[in-house]
Order: C-alpha cells, then sequence, then structure tokens
C-alpha cells in the first residue's frame, strides 16, 4: 500500500513532475489504458457522483483526463489546448474548484489509482515515481476541510521541485 499524507490547510505543497521514463514504459496506449481502468474504478467508487453518471458522457471524461496524464507524463503535449491558455498544473487545480473535495474524496480517489497502478506491469520505481507526484498534486485540490472550512490552493510555479 502506499503512502497517503494528510492536505495542511494552507501549507505549500512541492512536487515534482512524473519522470517521464513512466511514459515511455507505457507509450500512449499504455498510459491511456491505465487512465481508463483508474477511471473504470472511480466510476464504481464513492466519489462516482463527482462525474458524469452518463456513460458515454464518462467516457469523454476519461479521454479527455487521459490526455492530460499522457501530457503530464511526458507524452505528446495532446492536453494544452484545454487548458485555455494556463499552465496546466494550474489549470488542473482551478478545475477541481468546483467541487468539494475532501480528505476522505482524496484518498478514495487515490485508492482507485492505486488499484490500477498494482495491475500495471512497468517497473516498480517508475510507479513510486508517478504514486509521488499523485499523492503531493492531489493535496492541491483539497477545498474542504474537517472544521467545515474551505480554501483554495493556489498554484506557485516555484512548488515544481526540478
Amino acid at each position: 500500500m502506499y503512502n497517503i499524507d494528510v492536505t495542511i490547510k494552507g501549507n505549500p505543497v512541492k512536487y515534482k513532475l512524473p519522470n517521464p521514463a513512466f511514459y515511455e514504459a507505457l507509450g500512449y496506449d499504455g498510459m491511456q489504458d491505465l487512465m481508463y481502468r483508474f477511471y473504470d474504478e472511480i466510476y464504481d467508487s464513492s466519489i462516482s457522483h463527482f462525474f458524469p453518471q452518463d456513460e458515454d458522457e464518462f467516457e469523454v471524461i476519461k479521454k479527455k483526463n487521459s490526455l492530460f496524464f499522457i501530457q503530464i507524463c511526458g507524452g505528446p503535449k495532446v492536453y494544452e489546448g484545454d487548458a485555455q491558455g494556463m499552465n496546466i498544473n494550474e489549470y488542473m487545480i482551478r478545475l477541481h474548484d468546483d467541487f468539494s473535495i475532501n480528505k476522505k474524496a482524496r484518498f478514495e480517489w487515490l485508492g482507485c489509482m492505486e488499484n490500477a497502478l498494482r495491475e500495471t506491469d512497468i517497473d516498480q520505481d517508475l510507479k513510486d515515481d508517478f504514486w509521488d507526484y499523485l499523492e503531493k498534486f492531489s493535496k492541491l485540490t483539497v477545498n474542504k476541510f474537517d472544521d467545515g472550512s474551505t480554501y483554495y490552493a493556489a498554484y506557485e510555479a516555484g512548488d515544481i521541485v526540478p
């Protein structure tokens, strides 16, 4: 089981982008397969209400979000158009502002990804590196806290560790 740290409201989050070797190991089709398996897990999870329940609409989301992960992992720049000129990391953070994402939802999301990663046959070090990115970056999407407060994380280019 992977480690999941608790998000602390207002704490800066330093993260590094996934090693491009992750994308190289999976390729475009392998990345898409991983992400589709992940979103199939999401569809059967307690956070499925964050996503369209219509299967055709959900397919669109799976495809679109797969493109984000393909690009962020070092693949071709297939997502930038959706980011409306914004840095794609910042865009992804702001995209989640419309949802009330709490600790439980984040843990569920990461749990779905953990299940999909377990079924992915590549070097464990590459999976660990990808997990490190997901675990840290996902903290920036949490905006609802146990004390009932809301907080929207800011995107800072300096939060990306080289």
